[in-house]
């Protein structure tokens, strides 16, 4: 969550300031550079936004749940809850899973907002946008579909990224050995799930769009 923030704010903001120097010289070649503000919303509402934040949020979260989980599976810590009555699932994974699902839309938003904030600031230099042009632009672009897509796939994302660091820690074997193991496979698997699952969100909400659901 919190910790997430930093490098979720960072990366959010160079993407759309990237966003921006790769398309500023097509636009300004068709004197289209209005359209900045559209592109860069568009863009990481959609797409970026959400799978960015996704994805290095398993690089940290992911890992982080499988080596805490897996360490204490090592040590015997799952076994000794189990003896005590206590669900392991219900004291370790639903709180992570729930809290995962709860944090990632919101650090999604605000990846959004920086990354419209670097595009801007990049925008004012190269293309010379007024402050209302890009904005008015930006915010013209999106729709309401367009803002419950970018939001609701991290809620996907955030159960894929915790269920699979769950999954992993508290399946480990091997030792600590396995634990690192477990690491490494809940970053990699979380990962590809993401991205093979914001193709299928994509297509059908675009499905739903185009029959105005």
């Amino acid at each position: 969550g919190v910790g997430s923030l930093p490098i979720v704010l960072l990366v959010g903001f160079f993407i759309g300031a990237v966003m921006v120097l790769q398309t500023s010289s097509q636009f300004e070649r068709f004197g289209q550079t209005a359209l900045t503000g559209d592109v860069v919303a568009l863009a990481l509402v959609r797409e970026l936004g959400p799978t960015i934040t996704g994805l290095l949020v398993a690089g940290r979260n992911a890992s982080g749940m499988a080596s805490e989980l897996g360490s204490m599976l090592v040590t015997e810590q799952v076994d000794a809850m189990r003896a005590m009555g206590t669900d392991p699932s219900r004291k370790l994974v639903t709180p992570r899973v729930v809290a995962t699902i709860l944090m990632l839309p919101l650090l999604t938003a605000m990846s959004d907002f920086v990354g419209l904030v670097g595009g801007f600031i990049v925008a004012s230099f190269e293309l010379r946008l007024s402050p209302v042009q890009y904005w008015t632009r930006a915010i013209q672009a999106l729709e309401f579909s367009d803002l419950m897509q970018g939001l609701s796939k991290p809620v996907f994302f955030g159960f894929i990224l915790s269920t699979v660091g769950c999954y992993k820690g508290l399946t480990v074997r091997g030792g600590t050995q396995g634990v690192g193991r477990a690491t490494t496979g809940a970053v990699v698997v979380s990962s590809v799930f993401i991205i093979v699952a914001n193709f299928f969100l994509t297509r059908v909400m675009l499905y739903l769009a185009r029959r105005g659901l």
